[in-house]
């Protein structure tokens, strides 16, 4: 009896592969399978978020909850070349600064501060399309997953502008977590306490006192007894955010500025998730195989990045280790020995 493609077969050929990562290529140097074996179990297999939780959730080590962060964003997977690959629309993406032809991944990532390690717990894929949703009901469902389900400690969400929206900004209020999250320039605010209308964020007036400490604010068509504490934060030298928060407590803006900082994790992660692992290169059309080599590609990233804080190396350094141990292998016994007149 013929033996069966798996999971932990694909994983591992995504795991050992440097470039190269198509169905194609895996056929062409694994013994025992076609591609059309490989490419059957790609499109019949049905791998879910779910799996990556059951994989990851014995590796997570937490602390207190001030200590641990919840950070919420997207990411696209360029498939600019790639016309006919269904779930791939034209969609913004951040890292090009423009419009791409892509995927749309939004991501949950949990962070242990106090460790400075971080997981990826869940993930949702794009696909107004396919289920209807948006990249807020995306985020709106991993957070009451994580609080409902998971129930892993924690106090602080962190997102992007794209997410300060009333009704996120409500659920965390309601499940009794602090959110900090830029706000766009244009935001329409008030922080006369109803006296002037209300005008835009970067039109505010600010003295010395609440540049350092924030102002009180209410934003326009929230509630009208919804608060918010409003911080002027410098990013780098030539760039500054307008961050809101719920913590009407905090009054601190250097403070503020280290929090937010946190959230550049999750830039870390899609990074290395998209040069390590694969997970933008699948060139086959069907969109169950595109969710099931996402998922795999996850499962890798998630492997690699323990391995990585278990040994103190870098997730690069790890996976070029494997390019490492083919030059000493060459070098000792060489395939193509050189020779000289």
């Amino acid at each position: 009896m013929a033996k069966k493609f798996t999971t932990l077969d694909y994983c591992q050929y995504l795991l050992s592969s440097q470039t190269n990562y198509t169905i194609t290529n895996l056929a062409e140097h694994i013994e025992g399978y076609s591609h059309d074996q490989i490419n059957r179990y790609l499109k019949n297999e049905k791998l879910t978020p779910r799996l990556l939780w059951e994989n990851v959730k014995s590796t997570i080590v937490s602390d207190e909850a001030k200590y641990m962060y919840v950070l919420f964003d997207d990411t696209v997977l360029d498939k600019r070349h790639a016309k006919q690959i269904e779930m791939a629309q034209r969609q913004y993406s951040g890292n090009e600064h423009g419009v791409v032809q892509g995927i749309g991944l939004v991501n949950c990532i949990y962070v242990n501060f106090k460790r400075h390690e971080f997981w990826v717990i869940d993930y949702r894929i794009y696909d107004p399309n396919g289920d209807g949703k948006s990249k807020l009901d995306h985020v709106s469902d991993m957070l009451k997953g994580l609080v409902h389900s998971k129930q892993l400690p924690f106090q602080t969400v962190l997102m992007d502008s794209w997410y300060a929206t009333q009704r996120l900004m409500a659920e965390i209020d309601n499940f009794g977590k602090i959110y900090y999250c830029p706000v766009k320039c244009n935001r329409l605010v008030d922080d006369s306490g109803g006296v002037e209308k209300y005008k835009r964020i970067d039109q505010l007036q600010w003295s010395e006192t609440e540049l350092l400490q924030g102002k009180l604010i209410k934003i326009n068509k929230f509630p009208k007894d919804k608060k918010v504490k409003l911080f002027w934060v410098t990013v780098s030298p030539s760039r500054t955010e307008y961050v809101v928060t719920n913590d009407l407590t905090q009054d601190y803006t250097p403070e503020v500025q280290a929090i937010c900082s946190i959230r550049w994790i999750i830039e870390e992660f899609h990074r290395e998730i998209k040069q390590l692992t694969g997970i933008q290169s699948c060139q086959c059309r069907k969109s169950r195989i595109q969710r099931n080599h996402i998922a795999c590609a996850m499962l890798v990233w998630n492997h690699l990045k323990r391995l990585a804080f278990q040994v103190g190396n870098s997730i690069y350094k790890l996976k070029s280790g494997l390019l490492s141990d083919y030059l000493r292998s060459q070098l000792k016994h060489p395939s193509i020995p050189m020779t000289l007149a």
